[in-house]
């Protein structure tokens, strides 16, 4: 049991939800499912290096270098399934790989788990350090499609990396600074400020390394590059697609979105299980692997009858209309 500002609360808002035997059979753990998904992760990560480095033509490096940068967000989401700490059953084992999978592109775990908790557990409301990134849209093509054509070219890394740092988000518009509530344990925030040097000491030893051990350039193109670049627009996206033009912020079936698509497209762009977003706001204990069950759980029983679940091209053509759609946006309860 985590103790207090540690949790991650349920969002008991919806009136429908499943029966309890059956979100706690959902909750169960499995670590071999979850060893596979590292297995699976590293081992495309292995394959891209290895494929890129034995060809190294410049088209297959910049092919190789964009899929790296959809294997680098697969290593966010696994630092998120950590951050919750739903990756493996056994708390030190989970918090291990979960900062070493973070750490790798440039996170810290443990202080994205003490913002990411603002995040669940007061969605849409002021406390909410991702209202900033997610809030406001539709506002059409040209400014959605600027904010991404400077994403791709390093314009806003440093902003991103500053969030996962744990340092307040600004609001485009007014300049306002989104500023996390204290509302953590002083271990959890004693963990994110040591985890935060490991980070550090990580991405300066590593060019070194490269230098030293003859593979700089690889090292440059294939890793490091990308994390800057490619990686920054589907950030943005992604999280645009699970929350931007919601109808409604008073509960998690509206004010979050579950996003269906093809199977590429979603290991692609939302792996792990992802998007599956309102499941994942109203059940933060069911791990990654149990979350298509849920949904189909959760659509069986009719919690998701009038939820925000939506094909991806319908979610892709709201979130750059022209015109704002129409939203309710009322305050949580």
């Amino acid at each position: 049991m985590a103790t207090i500002g540690e949790s991650f609360h349920e969002d008991e808002r919806p009136r429908r939800s499943l029966p309890p035997a059956l979100v706690k059979e959902l909750t169960v753990q499995d670590d071999r499912k979850a060893w596979l998904g590292l297995i699976e992760l590293y081992g495309v990560i292995a394959v891209l290096i290895a494929v890129a480095v034995w060809a190294w033509h410049p088209l297959v490096v910049l092919a190789v270098m964009i899929l790296m940068a959809t294997r680098q967000q697969a290593c966010f989401v696994l630092a998120h399934d950590a951050a919750h700490y739903r990756l493996f059953r056994n708390r030190t084992l989970n918090d291990i790989t979960g900062r070493i999978t973070g750490a790798i592109v440039g996170i810290s775990m443990c202080t994205y788990r003490v913002t990411h908790r603002l995040h669940h557990n007061h969605l849409y409301e002021k406390q909410d350090p991702d209202i900033p990134l997610n809030a406001g849209y539709p506002r059409g093509r040209a400014y959605l499609l600027t904010k991404l054509f400077k994403d791709l070219f390093g314009r806003t890394a440093f902003n991103t990396y500053r969030y996962f740092f744990g340092a307040p988000v600004i609001n485009d518009e007014t300049g306002d600074a989104n500023r996390p509530l204290n509302d953590t344990s002083p271990r959890l925030r004693a963990a994110a400020r040591a985890d935060r040097w490991w980070v550090v000491g990580f991405h300066v030893a590593m060019p070194v390394a490269a230098w030293a051990g003859g593979f700089f350039v690889e090292y440059l193109l294939l890793w490091a590059l990308p994390l800057v670049t490619f990686l920054q627009p589907i950030l943005r996206l992604r999280a645009i697609c699970e929350h931007g033009a919601v109808r409604d912020f008073s509960s998690p079936l509206t004010a979050a979105r579950t996003n269906i698509g093809p199977r590429w497209l979603m290991w692609l762009f939302f792996p792990y299980q992802v998007n599956f977003h309102i499941e994942h706001h109203m059940y933060p204990s069911i791990p990654f692997y149990n979350l298509p069950r849920a949904h189909d759980e959760m659509m069986k029983h009719g919690v998701l009858t009038e939820a925000e679940v939506r094909d991806l091209g319908e979610t892709l053509r709201m979130v750059i209309a022209d015109r704002p759609a129409e939203t309710v946006e009322t305050k949580a309860a």
